[in-house]
């Protein structure tokens, strides 16, 4: 067992146009070669084309789109025996989030991002994409 203390949580900052948590954690998973200037700009060009398209708060359809994809259970590998198992455990919202959103991104890529990226985000938010398959729903 280890001896150590549990590892501080640390709080994540916002960014400096919308002064949001959820688009500091994208951005921070958008980076490019470490230039965080790209992935801002990239992110704002996605939500700039999100507000043109929908006409609404784009950080309320960013945060509907990442509560639509965010799992609650998780599968695990447990060893039993000679044979390991796929054994479903709940998660937690901080590490849900994060899957989301890896997800979510996962499910745009190619060169044009911004647009890739806002395509996703409505599709999720509209519950007609599912970013962890990648695959679409008619609906």
């Amino acid at each position: 067992m280890s001896r150590r203390g549990a590892a501080e949580e640390k709080t994540a900052k916002s960014d400096p146009i919308y002064r949001n948590r959820l688009v500091n954690m994208l951005v921070n998973r958008i980076l490019k070669h470490g230039i965080k200037s790209l992935a801002y700009q990239i992110l704002y060009r996605a939500v700039k084309k999100i507000q043109q398209k929908t006409e609404t708060n784009p950080l309320s359809v960013l945060r509907q789109a990442i509560r639509g994809v965010t799992p609650d259970i998780a599968v695990k590998a447990r060893r039993v025996g000679g044979s390991t198992h796929q054994v479903p455990i709940e998660i937690g919202s901080t590490q849900g989030k994060a899957l989301a959103i890896r997800w979510l991104l996962g499910a745009s890529p190619g060169s044009k991002y911004g647009f890739q990226m806002k395509f996703r985000i409505s599709r999720c938010c509209q519950r007609k994409w599912r970013c962890h398959t990648q695959k679409g729903r008619d609906s």
